[in-house]
C-alpha cells in the first residue's frame, strides 16, 4: 500500500529528516524556535510531499506539483544547513554529510520531475 517508501529518495529524504532531527538537538536553546523547527519542518516537508505525490499519480499535473513542492522544500532545508555550518553548530563531517545527501535528494527529485510518466 505505501510504495512511495520503496523510492530511494523517499529512503534517503527520511534519513534526512531523521538525521537533521537527532543532530538539531544540539543547537543553541535560543535557536529553538527558529533554527531548530525550521529545518525540522522542511527536511519532514520533503518526506511528506513525496508521499502525497505518489498518491497523486493519477493526475500528472497534481503529481508534478507536489514534486516540486518536494523539492523546494529540499532546497530550503539546504539553506538551513547552510546555516548551521556558518554558526558552527554541527561538526565539519555532519554538514558535508547532510550536504552530500540534500544535493542526492535534489538530484533525484529533478529527475521525477523532468521524467514524471516513468513514476505514473
Amino acid at each position: 500500500m505505501y510504495k512511495f517508501k520503496d523510492l530511494r529518495v523517499y529512503q534517503l529524504a527520511f534519513e534526512q529528516a531523521n538525521d537533521i532531527f537527532k543532530l538539531s538537538a544540539d543547537f543553541p536553546k535560543e535557536e529553538m524556535y527558529c533554527l531548530t523547527s525550521q529545518i525540522r519542518r522542511s527536511s519532514r516537508s520533503v518526506c511528506a510531499n513525496l508521499a502525497e505525490a505518489y498518491r497523486k499519480r493519477l493526475y500528472p499535473a497534481h503529481f508534478s506539483l507536489k514534486l516540486t513542492d518536494s523539492d523546494a522544500e529540499n532546497s530550503e532545508t539546504s539553506v538551513y544547513i547552510d546555516f548551521a555550518e556558518v554558526n558552527n553548530y554541527l561538526p565539519v563531517e555532519n554538514i558535508k554529510r547532510l550536504h552530500e545527501r540534500n544535493t542526492e535528494i535534489g538530484r533525484m527529485l529533478g529527475y521525477m520531475i523532468l521524467h514524471p510518466e516513468k513514476f505514473l
